[in-house]
């Protein structure tokens, strides 16, 4: 399917994994604290193990705000890798996000859309993590829906029924939404359920949210590499 931005007036997007470039910090975390204890595991399945703890976690409801989801991963890494834990371990990991560098081609690709469409973040984050992600990566969304403002965490629907809801306040229907995600289970099979039309940017190298329930499901109208080659595939010739 071609998609030009043309056919749409607003874009929203996952943050973490999508314009947030957060895996390489978790594995450094992870394999220096598995290292410390003389535990032996690879990156990827340290990753897989952080993936499958935060997937089980975000399903806890009422929701757990995203430091407290964080608290909760360190748990339970600790407990199935036998790792050390301790409160201050537990509490850097908590900050995390704070720390999470933007994609080289975060800042300008978003600033290109913007000029032409209304852009929306759709994340599973706490507002004060986002406030610092938000002025890494340069950018004032539009409209910004978190998993602390729906107390809920995708891949269930508050955040786009909210966002929809947002967006046609503004004037916008829903068919002129384009959605935009790196995570298959989180972003692509929900939009996929919604009728919304949706771009994976598939980050080289990066994995979480590209397995577990409902991943397999994921139909994206459009699959690029990066949010620099996404602007370029939809931008009106």
């Amino acid at each position: 399917m071609t998609l030009r931005l043309s056919d749409f007036d607003a874009v929203t997007f996952d943050v973490y994994g999508t314009l947030i470039d957060w895996e390489p910090s978790i594995i450094t975390f992870l394999s220096q604290w598995a290292e410390r204890d003389g535990v032996t595991a690879g990156d990827e399945e340290l990753l897989m193990a952080f993936d499958r703890a935060r997937a089980e976690i975000q399903k806890i409801r009422p929701a757990l705000l995203y430091p407290d989801v964080l608290r909760q991963c360190f748990d339970r890494i600790a407990a199935e890798y036998k790792l050390t834990g301790d409160e201050a371990l537990r509490e850097t990991f908590s900050k995390a996000p704070h720390t999470w560098p933007a994609y080289a081609d975060t800042h300008a690709g978003l600033t290109a859309l913007q000029a032409r469409a209304k852009i929306g973040a759709l994340s599973n984050i706490d507002e004060a993590s986002l406030k610092t992600s938000c002025s890494k990566m340069g950018i004032q969304f539009d409209i910004v829906v978190t998993a602390e403002r729906v107390g809920a965490y995708k891949p269930d629907w508050p955040h786009f029924n909210i966002g929809i809801a947002d967006i046609t306040a503004l004037g916008i229907p829903r068919e002129r939404i384009l959605h935009v995600g790196q995570s298959l289970r989180a972003d692509i099979t929900p939009a996929n359920k919604l009728g919304l039309k949706c771009a994976w940017i598939h980050r080289p190298g990066r994995l979480l949210g590209l397995s577990g329930e409902g991943a397999a499901e994921a139909r994206p109208d459009l699959t690029v590499n990066t949010l620099e080659e996404l602007v370029a595939a939809i931008g009106d010739k």
